[in-house]
């Protein structure tokens, strides 16, 4: 099966006031839908932008696994393991909150910030919180997340080049920048859109632009 998401039909939230506008892709805060809680152990992928000054004010994680994509901007991230750091695109941001952790991001630049937050179910619950950041993670290099049974590679094809989907039992695609279509003449994918494949082999991504593709590889 293979499921097209588009970005205008993504739920809005934030506080445009504050400077914070989020899209989620599934049930969020006070957005409820029973049909949309979660894809295999994907709870959440969340694109915000922020403004120059805005940001999320610390607040408290438990038992999720916290990958953070950045697309244009510089986030800063502090968090209550006494960890501090600036996370720019093409770097990756992995925060396991484990039994608990409490973090801030905000976008501390001049520049307007936007970046993908994908929360991940964990395998088992507990354990003592851990953050990982890759600095300009290569081009489908693969990103194991043996906690949550994932994995996720970043691929940036130019104009005319395929990407080929991973075979696993689910795989979510997100495109975070440019135009991808699913295969020869395919649906059109544009920035914001997500499609996700459960138990069959899913086409190849065809590039239609420069563009910026997240591919999680996930167990059932």
């Amino acid at each position: 099966m293979i499921s097209v998401h588009r970005a205008d039909d993504r739920f809005q939230g934030g506080d445009r006031d504050a400077g914070i506008l989020s899209r989620h892709a599934f049930s969020f805060g006070t957005f409820y839908d029973p049909d949309n809680l979660r894809f295999g152990p994907v709870m959440a992928v969340n694109e915000e932008r922020l403004a120059p000054g805005a940001g999320f004010e610390e607040h408290p994680h438990s038992h999720t696994e916290i990958v953070t994509w950045v697309v244009e901007g510089e986030l800063t991230h502090r968090d209550s393991t006494g960890r501090a750091t600036v996370v720019r695109p093409g770097d990756l941001q992995h925060l396991s909150a484990a039994s608990g952790v409490r973090h801030v991001e905000r976008n501390d630049g001049d520049t307007p910030l936007t970046f993908v937050q994908m929360w991940l179910a964990p395998l088992e619950a507990g354990g003592e919180p851990a953050y990982t950041i890759v600095p300009g993670l290569a081009d489908a290099a693969p990103y194991a997340l043996p906690a949550a049974g994932a994995a996720l590679r970043v691929h940036r094809p130019a104009t005319g080049e395929r990407v080929a989907l991973p075979a696993a039992p689910l795989v979510y695609v997100h495109v975070a920048a440019g135009s991808v279509r699913l295969g020869d003449g395919g649906e059109a994918l544009g920035p914001g859109d997500s499609v996700r494949i459960t138990g069959e082999a899913g086409p190849e991504l065809v590039a239609t632009g420069p563009a910026e593709v997240l591919v999680w590889e996930l167990s059932a």
